[in-house]
């Protein structure tokens, strides 16, 4: 059973910066994909950034240039780094681990992002 646990959330202005993590119950990055997700208040939850078992990344268009997926294989954690935030980006961010990314897979609870002046 994989357990994921986002943190670092919270409330920013137009144009700073967040850094979210997501800890993990083990080393699981050479067997799953990992993703962070995205759902704002009466929408879908969308896929922005995904980073594969091999190292290769991809990024939504509209976070490309201003977020940054990684992970650290020593502390079992997932990091989102977004900067130059914007309205538009307020929503609750979840990290998922899967064997496709698309499909099926294992969830956090979710760390709230607000980008507000």
């Amino acid at each position: 059973q994989v357990q994921l646990e986002e943190s670092g959330g919270g409330w920013v202005q137009p144009g700073g910066s967040l850094r979210l993590s997501c800890a993990t119950s083990g080393s699981i990055f050479s067997f799953y994909s990992m993703g962070w997700y995205r759902q704002a208040p009466g929408k879908q939850r969308d896929l922005v950034a995904t980073i594969y078992t091999d190292g290769n990344i991809k990024y939504v268009d509209s976070v490309k240039g201003r977020f940054t997926i990684s992970r650290d294989n020593a502390k079992n954690t997932l990091y989102l780094q977004m900067n130059s935030l914007k309205l538009e980006d307020t929503a609750v961010y979840y990290c998922k681990a899967a064997k496709n990314i698309w499909g099926q897979g294992y969830w956090g609870q979710g760390t709230q992002v607000t980008v507000s002046s």
